[in-house]
């Protein structure tokens, strides 16, 4: 801000009007409502949702401020507070002091050289999901990629090989979680969880299927040893304050790990698939470098630099479908942003869908071109593309997504090339994290030679 210039005290523009704002837009579409109050009103819009003042922030520097530069002056929004009913106190929902000594904790375990050892984990079980494909199969590659991910973020962080059975529980509990999960933004949320209704009923059952099957890998890691990130949990201990954690804090991280770990990775590459599909030049150069760069071997970590382009493939779908698709902060001080002041407890929202597609820095915005990545732009701000938030809250395992999302690209890329089943209906379902809404249809066409 200018010296000299005060901030307007008036809201910034926005739809207006009715008691419950856009409340059931927001519900239905919030990705067009989102770009229509871009479009209609500018880098910063403001609506209401029932009582709840919110301001939607589209501008890259906007997104800065409130990551970096004053990030102190907010905390997560109401979307992970009520997270907090599946994750507890982990990393993702806890805050101030005690998510920075958490920080401090789990940090180690996520360093570039560990992330590394992960590798040939991550190869192995890519390697026995492209044996178990058949040619002409018809698969849904959504569920696929998550019973995938699930199998790598088990074998890492618990040691484990997860069954089946197992892997239904977990995918049937996370759909069963997010169906219901919308309602507890409701601004009548703490008045509908009192009620005995199915979709109650049906999010405690998911919530107790996820705890067992995690409490069932604690047990059986603590009973067996090991040197996976399970077993560093238990024995972290703080350099300052000089302690480990309460077994109910290893339980809230390991599921916070786990879920959030299994999660975006899942769509990134479901995502990721489902652009090669329709578009044959990029997937040739895909399968180019995969076959020159591993031959008949699976990938070793020394392996990643020379997969340029199938991290740059991962990179431009995750700009396109971006899993966090929009992220939200509660303001704890009146501040200035973007020329307005923003009162105490307002929420601000900043979309990662709306900027990753934005024409101001993004030529033909809607094309997937995986050699924008090929170099930095310099007019380009760094929030344009933030798949995994930014500042001292910046996602802890962004090295290991992004390791796991390209060695399983590369590893099924070698075998096999998948096609979208004709018909096959692809929309977007933003809940939580940006899911295809029916699902990810595929034929798995073998590759010769």
């Amino acid at each position: 801000m200018k010296v000299g210039h005060r901030p307007r005290a008036a809201l910034p523009p926005g739809p207006r009007g009715g008691p419950f704002g856009p409340l059931g837009r927001l519900r239905r579409d919030p990705l067009r409502l989102f770009l229509e109050l871009r479009d209609r009103y500018g880098d910063v819009a403001y609506f209401r949702v029932g009582p709840y003042p919110v301001y939607l922030l589209s501008h890259p520097d906007l997104v800065r401020e409130v990551l970096v530069v004053r990030h102190q002056a907010f905390m997560k929004s109401q979307v992970l507070q009520e997270a907090k009913r599946v994750l507890g106190e982990g990393l993702l929902t806890s805050e101030g002091e005690f998510h920075r000594r958490q920080r401090r904790l789990l940090n180690p375990l996520f360093h570039h050289d560990r992330v590394a050892a992960y590798v040939p984990a991550m190869a192995e079980a890519g390697a026995r999901l492209r044996e178990r494909w058949r040619d002409g199969q018809a698969v849904d590659v959504h569920r696929e990629m998550g019973r995938l991910t699930l199998a790598v973020v088990a074998r890492t962080l618990f040691g484990a090989d997860v069954e089946e059975v197992v892997a239904g529980r977990v995918a049937w509990a996370l759909q069963a979680a997010f169906d219901v999960y919308e309602r507890f933004l409701s601004p009548y949320a703490r008045y509908l969880e009192r009620l005995p209704l199915p979709s109650n009923r049906r999010f405690e059952a998911a919530r107790r299927a996820l705890d067992e099957v995690v409490y069932g890998l604690i047990r059986e890691r603590r009973a067996e040893g090991g040197v996976d990130l399970l077993s560093l949990l238990l024995a972290a201990r703080d350099e300052e304050g000089g302690g480990g954690m309460p077994d109910r804090q290893v339980r809230d991280e390991a599921m916070t790990l786990f879920l959030a770990g299994h999660e975006t990775i899942s769509l990134a590459l479901t995502w990721a698939w489902y652009l090669l599909s329709g578009n044959p030049e990029a997937e040739a150069r895909l399968h180019e470098e995969v076959d020159r760069v591993l031959g008949d071997r699976l990938p070793e970590a020394s392996d990643l630099p020379a997969l340029a382009y199938t991290r740059r493939v991962l990179a431009e779908a995750m700009r396109l479908y971006p899993p966090a698709w929009a992220m939200g902060r509660r303001v704890l001080e009146d501040m200035e942003l973007g020329g307005y002041v923003v009162p105490r407890g307002t929420t601000v929202v900043m979309s990662q869908y709306l900027i990753h597609r934005d024409p101001r820095w993004w030529p033909d915005p809607e094309r997937f071109d995986p050699d924008r990545w090929l170099q930095d732009a310099p007019d380009r701000p760094r929030f344009v593309y933030f798949p995994f938030g930014g500042g001292p809250r910046m996602c802890i395992g962004e090295d290991f997504a992004w390791t796991e999302g390209v060695v399983l690209l590369a590893v099924l890329a070698r075998r096999w090339r998948l096609r979208l089943v004709p018909g096959h209906p692809v929309a977007l379902a933003p809940r939580i994290t940006l899911r295809p809404r029916y699902g990810m249809r595929m034929t798995l066409e073998a590759r010769r030679g």
